[in-house]
């Protein structure tokens, strides 16, 4: 067995634990292995604690998944999911619904969902149709991040003119959640996700080649164009369902893939790819199981910054490019 195998194998091993443990701990601990359960254990079970710990496999290998391509297209170890801006997007969408709101529109489960939804792909079809017209990737970075910029302008305006019960609403989504998913929203979110991972296998191949320029990655017959735009398409739709479910969640895309990286101790693709999401559904399931220790749950993205920020110091430290 190589080290690699024993490393996915371990990885695989980790991601059951912790799945485990993530349904078990909360406000009422469940231990539903061997155990009888009361009906209401039962229907925490499974209205709650099941479709969390999938959401979080689920918003885990998407973002960090989406991280490592986005650092791969652009050469930059500091990009991450939302440098193209459809974070922002998302927020800009929930921000208007909310406005909305103040004046008594009544709120479905999928409002939220769905505006999110929306705005995040307003967001990327900008960028998809700039990825047609420019032919440098810096260039890209630089619009998408202006794009994020006018959308969270957007976003800081329209808080101005928000009641607080709106604006507490709106605070609330961008603290990020995981338990806020049933398995209704499952049913969009994982055709979604599935949708983004098939992209993410096309483009494969040629993510190897980006990773020496796009002057080598043309002399290896590459279509960069075409790559880059499956690239920015599945970018969004990972990290843009994820966030229009779970809200932002911080710092996962753009640590993890490095800690991928690290571990397996190579920039193949075909290795840090599966890493990445493996790694990426391990932490954001020890997160939510960390947020479930407290007597208010903590939100997930304060405590996936807690995770992340410290390896973005050190990649600053180290010097790395």
């Amino acid at each position: 067995m190589t080290r690699n195998s024993g490393l996915f194998i371990f990885l695989g091993v980790l991601l059951v634990l912790f799945f485990c443990l993530d349904i078990c701990s909360g406000s009422v601990w469940l231990w539903p292995f061997g155990d009888v359960l009361s009906p209401m254990e039962q229907q925490i079970l499974h209205a709650i604690r099941l479709p969390k710990a999938l959401t979080a496999v689920l918003a885990g290998a998407a973002l960090s998944v989406a991280g490592l391509m986005v650092q791969t297209l652009f050469r930059n170890p500091l990009a991450g999911p939302y440098t193209l801006g459809v974070s922002s997007g998302a927020s800009l969408g929930v921000a208007l619904l909310t406005m909305l709101a103040a004046i008594n529109l009544q709120l479905s489960a999928f409002s939220i969902p769905v505006v999110a939804c929306l705005g995040a792909i307003a967001v990327l079809l900008l960028v998809m149709a700039v990825s047609r017209r420019v032919t440098s990737n810096v260039s890209l970075l630089i619009v998408g991040m202006m794009f994020g910029s006018i959308a969270s302008a957007l976003v800081s305006l329209l808080q101005n003119f928000a009641n607080p019960d709106a604006l507490k609403l709106f605070i609330v989504w961008t603290l990020g959640s995981l338990s806020s998913v049933s398995w209704a929203d499952m049913q969009l979110l994982l055709p979604v996700w599935l949708l983004g991972m098939v992209l993410v296998l096309c483009v494969l191949k040629p993510l190897n080649g980006l990773m020496l320029g796009e002057d080598y990655a043309r002399g290896l017959g590459i279509d960069v164009r075409r790559t880059r735009l499956l690239i920015v398409l599945s970018t969004g739709l990972l990290a843009g369902g994820v966030t229009a479910f779970c809200g932002p969640i911080a710092f996962i895309g753009v640590a993890v893939p490095h800690l991928a990286r690290g571990l397996f101790r190579t920039s193949n693709h075909r290795i840090t790819l599966p890493a990445s999401a493996l790694l990426g559904a391990c932490l954001l399931l020890l997160c939510d199981v960390l947020c479930s220790l407290f007597t208010y749950p903590l939100p997930i993205s304060t405590v996936s910054a807690l995770f992340g920020a410290p390896v973005i110091i050190w990649i600053i430290l180290s010097g790395r490019r």
